[in-house]
């Protein structure tokens, strides 16, 4: 279970202090074996709290705490070794390393070539044709958003957390993500996921949804109790929480 306890956040450039507040005293809580979606209106502090989560930014003020021990100080490496797994909403190119390197890295163990088409595959992505792939350039965002997808599945990490990653890939590779992202639900024991998403068919498969707006959480509970307000045809109400219904895919 991961908890965030009154965590802040803040850069420099604003306020009477000099300080901008991105993240405002953010409590919620991540129960093991549940899938967990964070959505709300663009810049309201959505994936500063997925990276907060993973270690890429440090909270100015509270706590994060997995399984009893407190992680608040510990660097990505550190909270990778105690489950996490993070996807970049942009994923990162790696020049000389290819896609089979990626994911034996991922799992931490020797593997064979096979294994590894196996968790591109479940990507929805011809594994013969991306294997010895160099992860450079040449590969399109769509393509590079699967491919760390493969690897979080070989990870198989206590925790996962994906920052918006229906961004770049096409409505085919959408519904195939549903799909994957169902797939580890049922899958990996003794795990959870975090989703960062405005996309409704992704909320339509959470436990619970948490809606943050201007750093704060404004909306907690589970789907039945949170997603009928996000979802209103008024125009007014979609345009605040910034929900994305049908195939209205970035891409």
């Amino acid at each position: 279970m991961l908890e965030l306890k009154n965590v802040s956040f803040g850069v420099e450039g604003g306020g009477n202090n000099g300080i901008k507040e991105i993240i405002r005293d953010v409590s919620f809580t991540v129960p093991d074996d549940k899938l967990i979606v964070i959505t709300g209106p663009n810049g309201g502090g959505k994936s500063t709290i997925a990276k907060i989560i993973a270690g890429i930014e440090k909270p100015s003020g509270g706590s994060i705490i997995m399984d009893g021990e407190d992680i608040t100080d510990m660097s990505v490496t550190e909270r990778a070794r105690k489950g996490i797994g993070f996807a970049f909403q942009q994923p990162v190119r790696f020049k000389g390393i290819e896609v089979f390197d990626l994911i034996r890295l991922a799992t931490g163990r020797k593997i064979s070539a096979a294994d590894a088409r196996e968790y591109l595959s479940a990507v929805g992505l011809c594994a013969r044709d991306y294997i010895n792939r160099e992860v450079n350039s040449s590969l399109s965002g769509g393509e590079l958003k699967r491919i760390e997808i493969a690897t979080i599945l070989a990870k198989a990490p206590k925790l996962s957390v994906f920052d918006e990653p229906e961004a770049g890939i096409d409505l085919w590779s959408f519904k195939n993500l549903i799909e994957v992202f169902e797939g580890m639900r049922r899958n990996i024991k003794d795990s959870s996921m975090l989703i960062i998403s405005h996309q409704e068919r992704i909320l339509n498969i959470a436990d619970e949804i948490i809606v943050i707006k201007d750093g704060r959480v404004c909306a907690n509970g589970t789907k039945d109790e949170v997603l009928p307000s996000l979802i209103s045809t008024e125009s007014a109400v979609r345009e605040c929480t910034g929900i994305k219904r049908g195939g209205d895919l970035d891409a």
